[in-house]
């Protein structure tokens, strides 16, 4: 039985990719493939962009997102269109200059996110959680884990995930499923840093599968990207803002294999570069539903939530709904 869950799990998972669209010759895509020259070339370009965000103030980092969305947004780039198409198909009521001004901001945020890259890994873990000014929802989120019982966090592509995560590792014993890139010290940079204060990385493989599991059970936090698109083995279709979206069944199936709790949030990003505020919340009870398609739905709606309380800040570049049922392109 435990053999084949986690293979259930290695098929729920499959081959991920990063969903971060502006780094992704140096995240999403092994750099192996190429000569060592441009390897080392990518592998330390990527060091000096962590190493400029590390640096520079917030206000200054937030200030270079700013230019570089709005010139991707006054660009016909592949995240302008992609993100127009999402929030069309997502809130049609809105108007014009609603989209207008809403794809923007989606832009300039996930520019802040990738420009944040440097805090978020290179800072002492001290100044990095000192970036946090303020949390809603802890109190609850701490009884469920001093219960003992286990957490599942869903940590949606909103505001910035990397210091969600890492703030709430401090408090709690915490692993996170990462796709393992195939060139070894990009690995090593990603797990080092990801790693400090308590975070632990469980790599998308069968030992990976295992850990997660294992570390349930034993009562720790579980971290899961809710929100990206699984292999066809392991998801079902479920409406997110009213689209139908391939949803992956893994968190469900990790609710009816323990006693999970399972709980979502993100860190909000604030205006003037005054930091972030922490917010974690119980997911919806239909979550916890034997029926897989109640639970896939109330994982969605879950994920809505947080959403609808900061729009602007949700990766809408990402192309959350390219597997249709019927073999349709949306994109």
């Amino acid at each position: 039985m435990a053999a084949n869950f986690r293979l259930y799990l290695l098929r729920c998972f499959g081959k991920r990719k990063i969903a971060f669209p502006f780094c992704r010759p140096t995240i999403s895509r092994p750099i192996t493939n190429g000569r060592p020259t441009i390897q080392l070339l990518g592998y330390f370009s990527f060091r000096c962009f962590l190493a400029l965000g590390c640096l520079l103030p917030l206000s200054a980092l937030q200030a270079i997102a700013k230019a570089w969305g709005t010139l991707l947004y006054r660009l016909p780039t592949r995240a302008k269109i992609t993100t127009e198409k999402n929030l069309t198909a997502c809130f049609p009521d809105k108007s014009e200059a609603e989209f207008a001004e809403l794809t923007k901001s989606s832009l300039i945020h996930t520019a802040s996110t990738a420009m944040e890259m440097g805090k978020s890994w290179l800072l002492p873990m001290e100044k990095t959680l000192s970036l946090v000014v303020d949390c809603e929802g802890q109190d609850k989120f701490n009884a469920a884990y001093e219960s003992g019982n286990g957490i599942i966090l869903l940590a949606p592509h909103l505001g910035n995930w990397e210091i969600f995560g890492f703030y709430l590792s401090d408090s709690a014993s915490t692993t996170f499923l990462y796709q393992p890139p195939k060139y070894r010290a990009l690995d090593r940079l990603i797990t080092r840093s990801r790693s400090r204060g308590g975070l632990n990385m469980a790599p998308t493989n069968q030992t990976g599968v295992a850990q997660i599991f294992r570390a349930l059970k034993q009562g720790q936090v579980v971290g899961v990207l809710p929100d990206q698109v699984p292999s066809e083995e392991g998801g079902g279709y479920a409406n997110f803002f009213g689209v139908p979206a391939f949803t992956m069944a893994l968190v469900s199936k990790l609710i009816q294999k323990t006693d999970a709790k399972v709980f979502c949030g993100f860190a909000k990003r604030l205006p003037n570069a005054k930091g972030f505020k922490v917010i974690v919340q119980e997911a919806d009870q239909g979550i916890y539903s034997e029926d897989v398609s109640i639970s896939l739905s109330a994982l969605n709606s879950t994920v809505e939530q947080h959403v609808l309380s900061a729009i602007e800040q949700y990766q809408w570049e990402y192309k959350r709904f390219r597997k249709q049922a019927d073999g349709s392109k949306f994109y």
